[in-house]
């Protein structure tokens, strides 16, 4: 009887348009977001911080920017980590180029200079769909990665091929402790997880839904495909490279090319997949499993093994993660498309009609 929203009455357009318009999600997530800000960094350590949290909000802001693409314009994509690569390779060039360049204003370069190659990556969007998109996206990939490979002006003719930087500031203050990068990192998330929740509820973002589910009546209503198609991509490449930039900046700290390989575009296309294509909600769902899960196995796996009298190896542990994330991903695909968020969403519609039957 506690998620009821009996009595709670909406007199103007405004009231009845609010993101959260149950009083009770108001409340859970204003205690949510005041747990995060003050009680986290009082009670976490270093490694909580650096393993899990950091990692957590980043690949959470990158699956935010795939799920706009894929969950509500339909458009597949196996490009993001070269957006990713974008995003912080051209922060890091600013950083280092320009004299006095904020730390923020380079993270959002960044993003803009993702958003530029994402369009770009995205204008075959216009003839092709599917898997043959999928193709396209995943030529980004192999460009992008070859490019930051060989061309040394992107590393700032490092020998090594690696980058490094230091010295974060925001106005001013030093970002060298774990509990700020992980403030950074969430505010940025809450941000733009404000933003694209708009987005999403506004024309722009019926637009990208119309398309994605059914391209030929959209246009036939009046909705221009080149617009939606070309505007998820940008918007998408603009999320994803600040989430780039901050997995380099703040996560890493020095990386390569290959911390943005095929691999994490692969990830993050897993994580939508099982927090719910389409949800806000799924990615973040989606990047505390894929974040947890191998923590878990590291831990349960060895200490299963030792119950039972037999010995599980690191590469065991390894194989059993993409193997369960394989089922997982079958399994969501069959049972329930639309992720974990939609299990969420059949939790809380059972809770607003308890204890009655239907």
């Amino acid at each position: 009887m506690l998620y009821r929203e009996n009595g709670q009455f909406k007199t103007a357009y405004g009231a009845d348009q609010q993101i959260f318009p149950i009083a009770q999600d108001r409340i859970g997530i204003l205690l949510l977001l005041a747990f995060a800000v003050f009680a986290v960094p009082l009670v976490a350590d270093e490694y909580l911080f650096r393993a899990i949290l950091i990692p957590f909000l980043i690949l959470s802001l990158a699956a935010l920017g795939l799920n706009i693409l894929v969950g509500y314009c339909g458009q597949i994509s196996l490009g993001t980590g070269a957006f990713m690569a974008v995003g912080a390779y051209a922060a890091y060039n600013f950083q280092v180029r320009i004299e006095g360049m904020p730390l923020l204003l380079s993270l959002l370069l960044g993003g803009v200079c993702a958003t530029v190659v994402g369009v770009l990556f995205g204008i075959p969007s216009l003839r092709i769909k599917g898997l043959y998109l999928a193709v396209a996206t995943l030529a980004a990939q192999f460009f992008v990665d070859w490019a930051f490979l060989r061309i040394s002006w992107f590393t700032n003719n490092s020998s090594s091929g690696s980058v490094s930087v230091s010295d974060l500031k925001v106005f001013g203050i030093g970002i060298d402790q774990p509990h700020e990068k992980y403030l950074l990192c969430l505010a940025i998330l809450i941000l733009f997880a404000i933003m694209a929740k708009n987005l999403v509820r506004s024309h722009i973002g019926r637009e990208w839904m119309a398309i994605r589910d059914m391209d030929v009546a959209a246009a036939v209503i009046g909705i221009r495909p080149v617009y939606a198609k070309l505007t998820a991509f940008a918007v998408s490449s603009f999320i994803v490279g600040v989430a780039g930039a901050l997995w380099g900046f703040v996560h890493l700290g020095s990386w390569e090319p290959a911390a943005f390989s095929i691999d994490r575009s692969f990830q993050l296309l897993f994580m939508i997949i099982i927090g719910g294509l389409g949800s806000i909600m799924g990615s973040f769902f989606g990047a505390a499993f894929i974040v947890m899960l191998p923590i878990f196995l590291n831990q349960a796996l060895p200490a299963l093994g030792s119950l039972v009298g037999v010995t599980i190896s690191t590469a065991a542990v390894a194989h059993t993660e993409l193997m369960i994330f394989g089922g997982l991903i079958v399994f969501f695909l069959i049972v329930e498309p639309h992720g974990l968020a939609r299990l969420w969403s059949i939790g809380k519609e059972k809770m607003r009609l308890w204890p009655f039957p239907h």
